[in-house]
């Protein structure tokens, strides 16, 4: 080859890939929090960092995630307390507001990411357009899991469909934003004190109005309690009439967005018998192994 060879002719070297912090809000969480922490060490790509922030608990959940400090010295697990105020939003903002990732990524305290979750999350901010990302969720206490990150993913890229892709909601229990875009809409996301919203489905429309795109990436997967199955069919129906309070706050009347509230009311029932009978026959299964 040619000593002279023009520089032009070379292949351009691939972008470095972005660092992720994993940033997750706990308050009351000890039954959770280990195998959170778990999952979000062992995985193919490391995270820069794993804020856990919590939010003055009342039980063991800050405990264990020190004990967890000491089990790991060489994960990056930092525990973070936000005492100013009771709430996720606060508790989520603090966390997000002090984490140093080029992408803050944003989990639940019963998140279980899938192995490659880092690794995919870089993948889909690969594109530097892409402001924010999300993915499915497969709930890992339920029968028929895998069929369920089917449906998941399926509902999800229907409600993409269905809102002309005019709006991408995120969702809080798997996504992930750029830290610059999180700087852009902080000031301005909802702090709904009175604890009417969903605050995912807040911040997406934030992210809307400044047309900072949010990308669905079905290879970023977490798994999720369907612990929300355990509600009262009244305090069910508050949360899922979150999804209304939320767009009304925002003005969009775009009646198609109204999908998923109808998807959730009419699951309910039979999800929550599917998710009794699994419980029953895990621990009958426990109690067998016991003998």
């Amino acid at each position: 080859m040619s000593a002279d060879r023009s520089t032009e002719d070379l292949p351009l070297p691939s972008p470095e890939p972005p660092g992720v912090s994993i940033i997750i809000p706990a308050y009351n969480e000890e039954s959770v929090i280990r195998q959170c922490l778990i999952a979000a060490i062992y995985q193919s790509v490391p995270a820069d960092e794993i804020i856990v922030v919590d939010n003055m608990s009342k039980d063991r959940t800050a405990d264990i995630v020190r004990q967890m400090q000491q089990e790991y010295p060489e994960s990056p697990i930092i525990l973070l307390s936000q005492d100013q105020a009771q709430g996720l939003i606060p508790t989520r903002n603090f966390g997000l507001n002090h984490a140093t990732s080029e992408v803050l990524g944003r989990i639940d305290a019963d998140s279980v990411l899938e192995p490659d979750w880092v690794e995919q999350v870089q993948k889909a901010f690969t594109d530097p357009s892409v402001q924010a990302a999300t993915g499915p969720v497969v709930y890992y206490d339920m029968p028929m899991r895998r069929f369920g990150l089917k449906a998941d993913d399926k509902m999800r890229q229907l409600m993409l469909k269905l809102a002309k892709h005019q709006y991408h909601f995120l969702f809080g229990s798997n996504m992930a934003l750029r830290r610059s875009a999180w700087e852009t809409i902080r000031d301005e996301a909802c702090l709904d004190e009175k604890d009417q919203m969903h605050e995912d489905i807040d911040l997406s429309l934030h992210l809307a109005e400044h047309d900072l795109k949010v990308q669905y990436w079905p290879q970023m997967v977490s798994g999720m309690s369907a612990r929300r199955l355990e509600d009262s069919p009244k305090d069910y129906r508050y949360y899922v009439t979150r999804f209304d309070r939320t767009y009304k706050a925002h003005n969009v009347k775009k009646m198609a967005l109204k999908a998923p509230m109808v998807v959730f009311f009419s699951v309910y029932f039979p999800a929550k018998l599917l998710r009794a009978i699994h419980t029953a026959s895990s621990s009958q299964a426990v109690r067998r192994g016991g003998q």
